[in-house]
């Protein structure tokens, strides 16, 4: 899996999820497989940092699965503490005798020896500044911390890059039109799975120790669905009401879609549009298997979408834009590696070639939510500010007070919250809440 993420680019979490449901290891086996996947590719640069050290040519010089075996092994001797030096190194070394030749698992040997004599060396020069102090202290680039610094301060930055390193909740959506939280609450509860109520999201439930809730029964039937607490917001921020229309611009795998659908009892009429035919399956699968039947696909790109509705057509818009995704790294940690920083100007051109068509698909007194799982200011206050300076005839509205009790009040007041991933462990996520008066 390293190696594939390393060479091929392939993301993280998809290739975790499939490779885990193809070997269908012990719970226990799972769960260190996900540790060493995520934190060796999350501690990627800082991992780089000391194994130059002990690598007498360099590590560009070396194939890259011998690369990914030494970040693999030395993730386990300096981060985790249950797994003896002595079981890395052996595991280490018969990996490379298979992979490679006798020259190689030599090579592994003696530098995997080496750091562990070394062990208490392994630490950053106190001479670096803060860029450098948080990018190599809590494994992120450099240009990344920098924009973050710039934005937000140093105190802040580095508080969301140490969130960015730990394990995400695991957290369900209870099915409205199914049961309440509550009565789901009792019944996970009563089966002997570790649940209490999310303290951010009305419909939200946090989960420990319980596995791949997506195998339990209950998912099947419908009774539920995983979603992140942050995003469960964006529905509750839209506030669609039984009979109305809603359109969901870029709807793909559909947990939004579907949040809307119970919000309206399934009374209603929701597109949800994706630009890929091959996403229209999953958003179809989910509102199956919720009996949800309210909800209509559309395969399009949704800059078309003003050339196949009525301008003014619809009471409800969501624009979940396409972003730089930054808020959630902690579960696709290769995402920081993968992105430069001129990709945030370019997805900052598309969504603001995005909202500027569909708003006109919005009827007077509308409410359209435009929203990101980021926490760049380019994309999201800044961009929505921007937005209105050209568009008189849209002012921001309240959050509806009782879905956001655990925001900050002046924030739901003023129409727009950032949620940071270190303020509830929850994804970093942005929701604004668009009204247009004519």
């Amino acid at each position: 899996m390293l190696v594939r993420v390393e060479e091929n680019q392939s993301y993280s979490n998809l290739l975790l999820n499939q490779t885990l449901q193809k070997y269908a290891l012990e719970r226990a086996d799972a769960a260190l497989t996900t540790e060493l996947v995520y934190g060796t590719i999350g501690r990627k640069n800082t991992i780089d940092f000391f194994l130059e050290r002990f690598v007498s040519k360099g590590l560009a010089k070396l194939e890259p699965w011998v690369v990914c075996l030494l970040r693999l092994s030395l993730y386990q001797l300096k981060y985790l503490d249950r797994i003896p030096d002595h079981a890395v190194v052996s595991e280490a070394v018969q990996i490379a005798k298979r992979r490679g030749h006798q020259g190689i698992s030599g090579m592994v040997n003696g530098v995997l020896r080496s750091i562990i004599r070394s062990k208490e060396e392994l630490t950053l020069p106190t001479a670096f500044g803060d860029v450098k102090r948080i990018a190599y202290g809590h494994s992120h680039p450099e240009w990344l911390v920098r924009r973050w610094i710039r934005q937000y301060g140093v105190e802040l930055a580095e508080q969301i890059c140490a969130a960015n390193n730990e394990p995400p909740h695991l957290s369900l959506r209870a099915n409205a039109m199914r049961a309440d939280r509550e009565q789901l609450l009792r019944e996970l509860q009563e089966s002997g799975i570790r649940a209490e109520a999310s303290p951010l999201a009305p419909a939200g439930i946090l989960v420990q120790g319980a596995g791949n809730m997506a195998l339990d029964p209950r998912f099947q039937q419908g009774d539920y669905s995983i979603q992140d607490e942050s995003s469960m917001l964006v529905a509750e921020a839209l506030d669609p009401q039984p009979g109305m229309r809603v359109l969901d611009c870029c709807a793909a795998p559909g947990g939004k879609t579907a949040h809307i659908a119970e919000k309206m009892n399934d009374q209603g009429e929701i597109w949800a549009c994706d630009l890929h035919e091959h996403k229209r399956k999953l958003i179809e699968d989910q509102a199956k298997r919720l009996g949800l039947t309210s909800i209509h696909t559309l395969v399009m790109d949704a800059l078309e979408l003003p050339e196949h509705f009525a301008p003014e057509s619809f009471d409800r818009i969501l624009l979940d834009a396409p972003c730089s995704a930054f808020g959630v790294i902690r579960r696709k940690p290769d995402l920081k590696w993968a992105k430069e920083e001129e990709d945030v100007s370019n997805i900052c051109n598309l969504q603001s070639a995005l909202l500027d068509k569909v708003h006109r698909l919005l009827k007077p007194g509308g409410i359209l939510v435009y929203s990101t799982c980021t926490i760049e200011r380019s994309e999201n206050d800044e961009f929505v500010r921007h937005f209105l300076e050209q568009h008189d005839e849209f002012d921001l509205a309240p959050l509806p007070s009782e879905a956001f009790q655990a925001i900050e009040q002046q924030d739901a007041q003023a129409g727009m919250v950032q949620i940071f991933p270190q303020q509830f462990r929850s994804d970093g996520f942005f929701i604004a809440r668009l009204q247009k008066r004519r």
